[in-house]
Parts: C-alpha cells; structure tokens; sequence
C-alpha cells in the first residue's frame, strides 16, 4: 500500500513513473468526453472518499473526474458532517470506518499531524489534497504543466518562484530536490521558506536560491510560478503583508527580466500578487494547468492503488 503526502517521501524514480504515465492517459482521452471511461477501467469498483476541510474548486472537481475516469466512484465528504467533525469520533475509529466502506482517502486539511494520525490507523492508502506544510498533486501536475509545454525535462529548465513562502512553495522546493531543477525564490526576507525546509534540501546536497528581490529572481527565468500573497486562512495582518509585497507583483516589467519565451503558471485563486495582462496573457498556461491536475492526480490514483503500469 502507497501513500501520497509528500513529495519529501516518494522517489524520483516512482514520481518520473507516475508523469510518464499521465502522459501516455492524457493522449488516450483525446478523443473521449468528459465522463467516458479509460479503456480497461483500471479502477473499476473501487471507491474513492474525499474529506474536506478546507474550502476547495479544482482538487474536489479534479479528483471525481479522476476516479471516474479511472472506472471508480467517489464520495465527498465534509468533516463537520461527520461524528469527527463534532469531536464525538476519534481519528483512529474514523479511520477504520472509512477503510471498511473505501478504498482510498483523500483529505484536505488544515493541520499536517492530522494526515499522519489518519495514515497511522487507515488499512487504505491515503492522498493529501493539501494540508499547511504541503500541497504534493498540485506540484506533482504542475513538474507536468512545464514538461508538456517546454518539451524537455524540467530539470534542464530554470524555475522561478515569486511570492510567499506557503505548502505550495515548500512542495516545489521537494520537486526541486527529486527533479534537480534550478529553483529561484523571490519574496520578501520576512516571508522566505522556513529553516526546517531548507535544512532538508541542505541534507540531500542540493540548493536553492533565494532573492529578497523579485527581479533578480526572475532573471533568466524559463517558468515563473505564483500563488495568491493573500490565502483564505492567512491569520496575519493583512494590510501589512500586502505592502511588504508590493515589489513582488508579476507584471510585463519583471517578466521582462525572464527569457523571452518564460512562460506564467498560477495553481489559483488569483489576487492582486499578478496583472491581467499577464495572467490573461499569451504566456500564461494557467488554464492548461488546472485541467492537467486530472490527468495527473489519474496516476497518481493508480499509483496508490497498485495499478501503475
């Protein structure tokens, strides 16, 4: 049984494997509509159930297209609609229901001891569709997102970050390390990845650059990524935290730093951290990169479930 939390935990060999298949599903779907099933349907029978406790749009749409375009079913769940969500169930009882009823859990949570409690006691394998130290499917897809557009592998790429230091950055920083890819972070001294982040990627004899300043950051850039300053459980000044990033919104100016063909990747929703002009821009994917987290979190179901080819 495979679990998928984080990045951190899975090799490069098993992550390599799960993109190449990805690749190979989503050429197959070309002529398919949305709710046909993949030939074989390699999860037939098998049911998927999603707990959300974090307010969610494309992990809760992408993954029922993706066990259903795997064969299989899913059940989405509240966790206040739960004896859990009342305190009146432990995670260890939870857990031992949901692995008699399902086959896999996807949770997304705001507390990271959590997805380690649930995995603890579940007999089926567990995904994290984002908890606050990681936000692995997204990254996973988006290592994708870059590939298929750039055609070469993104370790031979020059990655940039500009923004705040959040789960996404942290599982960027992971794919980094897995992919050996030159990773750049523009944000604030303030708001740079945390010690122990950093002190993991120091471990495994890799590096990443970070720039208190959004330009340098950018220079020589083939992707700039983004992620909105502002998240809905920020329990932060607000109003400072914008003006500290106020040399850090992407607009033609810093993208002017970046190589001619850089392209723009956002994993949304979108705040003030990026212009339209960019945003709607010839160089954005970001469209292209919501729909690619199917076909992904599609391999990344097999992979959990033992049906990797």
């Amino acid at each position: 049984m495979k679990h998928f939390i984080n990045l951190k935990d899975i090799s490069s060999k098993d992550l390599r494997r799960i993109l190449v298949d990805a690749k190979k599903r989503k050429k197959l779907r070309n002529k398919l509509s949305t709710l046909e099933v993949d030939k074989g349907a390699p999860l037939k029978g098998k049911m998927l159930v999603q707990m959300f406790e974090k307010a969610s749009s494309r992990t809760r749409i992408s993954f029922y297209l993706a066990i259903k375009q795997l064969g299989g079913g899913t059940l989405t769940l509240r966790s206040n609609e739960l004896h859990l969500g009342q305190g009146g169930e432990s995670i260890a009882d939870t857990a031992k229901i949901l692995s008699t009823y399902g086959d896999g859990f996807m949770l997304r949570t705001d507390n990271d001891s959590k997805v380690e409690n649930f995995k603890k006691y579940l007999s089926i394998p567990i995904i994290n569709g984002l908890s606050p130290s990681s936000h692995p499917t997204q990254v996973l897809s988006d290592v994708f997102t870059v590939e298929e557009i750039k055609k070469k592998p993104i370790s031979k790429l020059n990655i940039c970050w500009i923004g705040d230091s959040n789960n996404v950055l942290d599982s960027l920083i992971a794919a980094s390390v897995k992919f050996s890819f030159k990773l750049s972070i523009g944000c604030p001294k303030k708001f740079q990845p945390g010690k122990e982040v950093r002190n993991w990627v120091k471990k495994n004899n890799k590096k990443i650059y970070i720039y208190n300043d959004a330009k340098k950051a950018a220079l020589g850039a083939d992707v700039i990524f983004s992620d909105k300053v502002i998240s809905l459980n920020d329990r932060v000044n607000k109003k400072n935290k914008i003006k500290y990033f106020k040399k850090f919104k992407i607009n033609k100016e810093l993208m002017s730093y970046a190589k001619k063909n850089c392209i723009f990747l956002h994993c949304l929703p979108r705040g003030n951290e990026v212009e339209d002009q960019i945003f709607l821009g010839k160089n954005s994917h970001v469209w292209q990169q919501a729909l690619n987290r199917v076909h992904v979190q599609k391999s990344i179901l097999l992979y959990c479930f033992g049906k990797l080819r």
